[in-house]
């Protein structure tokens, strides 16, 4: 047996990478769980874990398409039976709690930290499955780490960097340049998802955006200027100007889907773009997760690579989603109205380049991992 569900999330105070997860009560013992059922004749599978979401936490927002991964649990039947469930979970973007909802008077919804949400939790699959959306561990430990420091520890040779660092630059902030590049990216697909979402303040995300790769391209002026005056750099030069290079692409990519859906005053999208949208937002929730690790690439490679395996993942699903909405789209304007067609082309175009671009920052940071871990 098999049924879906939505793990609600949300990141506080921006884009730090502090995730809160809403876990809701169970109708029948009262334990906390993630709201689930079963699917839907005629509704994709995150689509219908959406719809659970709404009906029994109350929470609307982006789901991305791609499944986080999947649990089971056992569920006893009313003949007394015992059966094994497999649940597969679909990230849910939180962007509206509603006040009323319609299991409201049934179940009590609260916020946890990933920890918290993990230990309030009855089955182990979904516990593990909850500490790897983000997993703060790594990133408490990368923060603390530098290369020198673990080059050190390894060989034992303390003393003998003492003078080293004192002929190098105080403060070489790499890797505080790296995370606020990827958080202009995150930031810039939320405004995004609003766009996409929300009929009101169209203009105002349309320039959130703009300002976000203004942001971006002030950072990664930043890094190449520190490239140049800094001694020695964390990684190889090269591979610093493909990384930022490589998350540049991504919000200037968005900022071209945000001008085309400006110019042709574009408000009509597919439910394809949504979820292209969708896997946008949660691809650059993975990046924030990942890129904080690459403080201490020996210590995280193993965690770097399955989140660049996840990306990687979503990419190709979003290749799946380009291909459908167009085939959709041509089916219904490609005959009686070809330029509705073509702006819609254009802009599933848009999003699929996005998502390539990210694809590309998982790619240059794999070739990190390999080249130091």
């Amino acid at each position: 047996m098999r049924q879906i569900a939505a793990l609600p999330y949300r990141i506080e105070d921006g884009t730090d990478g502090s995730i809160r997860v809403l876990l809701i009560t169970s109708r029948d013992t009262g334990r906390w769980v993630i709201p689930k059922g079963n699917k839907m004749s005629g509704l994709s599978a995150h689509a219908a874990a959406a719809i659970e979401a709404e009906e029994e936490a109350g929470v609307t927002g982006l789901i991305c398409p791609t499944p986080l991964g999947s649990y089971r649990y056992r569920k006893r039947r009313r003949n007394g039976a015992s059966l094994m469930i497999d649940v597969e979970v679909f990230p849910l973007a939180v962007r509206e709690e509603l006040p009323n909802w319609k299991e409201a008077a049934e179940r009590e919804r609260r916020w946890f930290s990933l920890s918290e949400a993990a230990n309030n939790v009855n089955e182990p699959d979904l516990r593990d499955l909850i500490r790897s959306f983000a997993a703060t561990e790594f990133r408490a430990a990368a923060a603390r780490t530098t290369i020198l420091g673990t080059m050190a520890q390894k060989t034992g040779m303390n003393w003998m960097f003492g003078w080293f660092q004192m002929l190098l630059p105080r403060k070489t902030d790499f890797f505080d340049l790296f995370e606020a590049h990827v958080g202009t990216v995150v930031a810039g697909a939320d405004a995004l998802a609003r766009l996409f979402s929300e009929a009101r303040g169209r203009q105002d995300h349309i320039r959130e955006i703009n300002e976000r790769e203004h942001d971006a391209d002030n950072v990664i002026r930043e890094v190449l200027h520190l490239v140049r005056r800094t001694f020695l750099t964390p990684f190889d030069r090269s591979a610093i100007i493909s990384l930022v290079s490589s998350i540049d692409d991504a919000i200037d990519l968005m900022q071209a889907a945000a001008s085309a859906i400006d110019l042709y005053e574009f408000t009509e999208f597919d439910q394809e773009m949504r979820d292209m949208v969708a896997l946008i937002v949660d691809s650059t929730r993975v990046l924030s997760e990942a890129v904080p690790l690459l403080r201490d690439v020996s210590a995280n490679g193993k965690r770097l690579h399955e989140l660049t395996e996840r990306l990687v993942r979503m990419e190709g699903h979003a290749d799946t989603i380009h291909a459908s909405g167009l085939k959709n789209a041509f089916r219904t304007f490609g005959t009686d109205n070809p330029m509705g067609f073509i702006v819609r082309r254009e802009i599933f175009n848009h999003l699929e380049r996005i998502t390539d671009a990210l694809e590309d920052v998982a790619n240059e940071i794999d070739g990190i991992v390999i080249d130091h871990s």
